[in-house]
């Protein structure tokens, strides 16, 4: 009786994770929608026929690490089939037994009310990594019900999502989480600048990841880290985001009361020279490693910290060694892909972004895109 009761909930539970399969897109040449590997760790489904076979993605219960992409598709029909008011705490158990720690969706239309529904599902999950890409978010989140309980990631990775309800997309979002929330990433935002007044303070988040907003610049750094909302940061990221000079950032930070132990400011176009009518900026001695590579730097910028541990400034464009008086006091330098280190390299000219670039570096610029985005990836398999 006992197995067959659980047999009844297991079927019940996947009726419910069907409301997370409408969530993304991928390689028409793939033969079959969904593919899962021999050892049953991961799955990838990608719907992009107008009208798709979502049971296929039921081979995906036993998989770690889904993801599912619907090929641009519209989720409004599903809130026929959705109950909003349903009490899920009955499938909690079911729920709870599935495998997957890791879940992407994108590449869809989805109503907020069916986001809502899926991230109450996901609730009663083992689930610590969300990955959200390429959505059309309409229409608002409700607020979370008083029996709903919220969703305990460790890792939420959001690219290219747009939000109905603007500026304070990221306080409604924030409703459903658990505040223990230790990576953060927001890349491609449409608002990068969010509602700080209904933000909610990230106790627990050490990494956050702003890269890939190219128009955020150094006065939208202070409105996006929303002052004392990030205490526990130690590292931050903010590849291609139209930041200008290590000093401005420095002011952000401050203004924003941020203190990272690591700063990436790699693959912006910074100015080694400040405006002398600006005030001196003190960084944080918190900060111990500085990553400025593939800044397009023709010499050593002013205003760095005093002290670091790791100054990263390989594939920039410089034509010389930088003198003592020019570096911080610094353990570990790294110089690699410079015009100087390589004989016979061209010295940058006005006008060419690829002049005064060593060739390792630019075939490493190809492989890793505008901003790194492979080694993210990468590193993401290190969390459990």
């Amino acid at each position: 009786m006992g197995c067959k009761m659980f047999l009844i909930k297991l079927k019940r539970a996947s009726c419910l994770l069907l409301l997370l399969l409408p969530l993304v897109h991928v390689s028409a040449t793939t033969p079959e929608p969904c593919e899962l590997d021999d050892e049953d760790f991961r799955c990838v489904c990608n719907f992009s026929e107008p009208q798709p076979d979502w049971s296929e993605a039921f081979q995906c219960v036993s998989a770690v690490e889904v993801e599912i992409r619907a090929g641009g598709l519209n989720l409004e029909p599903f809130l026929k089939r959705v109950d909003a008011d349903a009490d899920l705490r009955q499938y909690a158990d079911t729920v709870k037994a599935l495998r997957v720690r890791r879940l992407t969706v994108g590449a869809a239309q989805v109503p907020a009310q069916l986001l809502v529904v899926a991230l109450r599902v996901l609730a009663y999950s083992r689930l610590k990594e969300l990955t959200l890409e390429d959505l059309k978010i309409t229409g608002t989140m409700p607020p979370l019900p008083l029996e709903a309980t919220g969703l305990a990631l460790s890792s939420l990775r959001l690219r290219n999502v747009s939000w109905a309800t603007g500026r304070s997309w990221l306080a409604e979002l924030q409703q459903w989480l658990k505040p223990g929330l230790k990576v953060l990433s927001i890349a491609q935002a449409h608002s990068p600048a969010f509602s700080c007044e209904q933000v909610r303070a990230f106790p627990a988040l050490t990494s956050l990841d702003l890269s890939d907003n190219p128009g955020l610049g150094e006065r939208g750094l202070i409105a996006a880290l929303c002052p004392h909302k990030f205490p526990a940061i130690q590292n931050l990221a903010l590849r291609n985001t139209g930041m200008e000079t290590p000093t401005g950032v420095c002011a952000a930070l401050a203004a924003a009361g941020v203190q990272p132990h690591s700063l990436d400011l790699s693959h912006n176009s910074l100015r080694a020279t400040v405006n002398p009518s600006a005030p001196r900026c003190m960084w944080s001695s918190a900060l111990n490693s500085l990553n400025l590579s593939f800044a397009g730097l023709e010499q050593v910028p002013k205003g760095l910290p005093a002290k670091l541990r790791v100054l990263d400034l390989s594939c920039n464009r410089l034509n010389r060694a930088p003198q003592p008086d020019e570096l911080p006091e610094v353990d570990n330098l790294t110089l690699d892909g410079n015009p100087f280190l390589v004989p016979g390299t061209a010295l940058p000219h006005e006008g060419s972004m690829n002049s005064g670039v060593v060739p390792a570096c630019a075939r490493s610029t190809l492989s890793v895109g505008v901003s790194g985005t492979l080694v993210l990836l990468q590193g993401a398999r290190g969390f459990a």
